[in-house]
């Protein structure tokens, strides 16, 4: 069947989320936003496009970073209201400059850091 972008259930600002992970390792890199322009161009160039809510613009994952995420394959939740990207992530995937942007744990009630130092 024939993917039509305008079954995805976007919330009242036109976006839905998108959870980030590696194709190969299944370790979750980050979650993005994304606007049906965002997924038309992640879908069509095969680079994760996502919606810049502090910036208000849409961005390409690693264009100005080199850290680029190709798109391997897209996942729709049952509920049509949240994405999974599979991707193969060049570089670190968080701004930080760590490989996963979940890198806090919180153990016996306080906050470690489980994901190795920034680079």
């Amino acid at each position: 069947m024939p993917f039509d972008p305008a079954s995805l259930r976007f919330d009242a600002n036109g976006l839905i989320p998108a959870v980030v992970q590696d194709h190969a390792t299944a370790e979750v890199l980050m979650v993005a936003w994304m606007t049906a322009e965002a997924v038309r161009l992640t879908l069509e160039t095969g680079r994760a496009t996502y919606w810049s809510r502090s910036r208000n613009e849409l961005w390409v994952k690693g264009a100005t970073s080199g850290h680029v995420q190709d798109l391997v394959e897209m996942r729709i939740d049952c509920d049509r209201d949240t994405l999974l990207l599979l991707v193969r992530q060049t570089g670190p995937a968080c701004h930080t400059g760590r490989q996963s942007c979940f890198f806090t744990a919180l153990r016996d009630g306080a906050e470690v850091e489980a994901g190795g130092p920034a680079a």
